[in-house]
């Protein structure tokens, strides 16, 4: 389960040195997305639930979060 988390973590963070075309609010949603599936992974591994499930909902999370961030810097400008 580890080897799986660790192989995740490390995919997604080659995956995101790949999004310097994108703006500003993809970029905080993708990274959002990431971290929060990588956490999800971890956290299930280490509770033993669904690995699977964790990533997805912790990517769903992740998302979201990456796009309050980015409409609360908006709205502070």
């Amino acid at each position: 389960m580890r080897h799986i988390a660790i192989t995740l973590a490390v995919a997604s963070t080659l995956g995101l040195s790949a999004c310097s075309g994108l703006g500003d609010r993809d970029q905080k949603m993708l990274s959002g997305a990431a971290i929060g599936a990588g956490v999800g992974v971890v956290g299930t591994a280490v509770t033993g639930g669904c690995i699977s499930c964790g990533a997805v909902i912790g990517g769903l999370v992740g998302t979201g979060a990456g796009y309050i961030l980015h409409e609360n810097e908006e709205r502070r400008k």
